[in-house]
């Protein structure tokens, strides 16, 4: 037995001695490669913009039911022009209003079970006034405040306004720079923490746009674009590899 277990410890001492020299062997290529300037740094540049839409997009209509179509297209006939003309009395010129196409749906009765029938009982009609328009502010507001039109008998059905800001082609590529010029700063603190210094960039890439409402800490894989707000914050994000010297 003890034979064996001195065989063992040889054995064992042998493999260990051999470990460490394929250990140190591996070790000086790596060193060896790495001076050579294959090692790399790899830091996130970031740049962010408070910016306000410059272009608003709002849909107002009205729908109106009634038991035989003709008459639901006479009082629908009847409201979409004074639709029209109280946003022109609010200064929306008529060129920046675009009337869609009437969209027709018929009611139909419901039986003893709530399920629907074939027997239509009447129509409905709706007709939507899009405004395109680069005065934000006024269009907000004229939004707020056409419900007033209910006391006139006319039932508005005004959407949320979207908002959007139409620089954004040019704005990215200056951000784009910021970010680099950020990634270029980190890497430079990094690489001096430990006494080296950064070289030339070995490879980047561009991270999404996000564009959040103003403040907002949403943010999404694929990019999020807010149209709810007038003050969006865009944020541009790219990746940099720098090699160390």
């Amino acid at each position: 037995m003890d034979g064996e277990r001195k065989g063992f410890s040889i054995n064992a001492g042998i493999a260990l001695a051999i470990g460490l020299v394929l250990s140190s062997v591996i070790f000086g290529w790596f060193y060896s490669t790495a001076k050579r300037g294959d090692e790399a740094i790899t830091v996130t540049g970031s740049a962010k913009r408070r910016i306000s839409s410059d272009l608003v997009v709002w849909n107002a209509g009205i729908a109106t039911q009634a038991p035989q179509l003709t008459e639901a297209y006479r009082s629908l006939s009847d409201s979409i022009p004074k639709l029209k003309q109280y946003l022109i009395g609010k200064g929306i010129p008529e060129a920046q209003m675009t009337v869609s196409s009437i969209t027709t749906t018929p009611i139909k009765r419901a039986d003893s079970n709530g399920n629907e029938t074939s027997e239509v009982t009447g129509y409905s009609l709706s007709q939507q006034i899009e405004v395109r328009s680069n005065d934000v502010q006024k269009i907000a507001q004229i939004a707020r405040e056409a419900t007033e039109l209910i006391n006139q008998g006319i039932l508005i059905e005004s959407k949320p306004p979207q908002y959007y800001y139409t620089k954004i082609g040019d704005l990215k590529i200056e951000m784009l720079g910021e970010a680099a010029k950020d990634a270029k700063e980190r890497a430079d603190r990094i690489a001096s923490s430990t006494g080296n210094s950064i070289g030339s960039v070995k490879s980047a890439k561009m991270g999404v746009l996000q564009i959040t409402a103003a403040d907002s800490t949403e943010v999404s894989d694929y990019g999020t674009y807010d149209t709810s707000t007038i003050e969006k914050d865009m944020t541009a994000v790219v990746n940099v590899s720098f090699a160390v010297r």
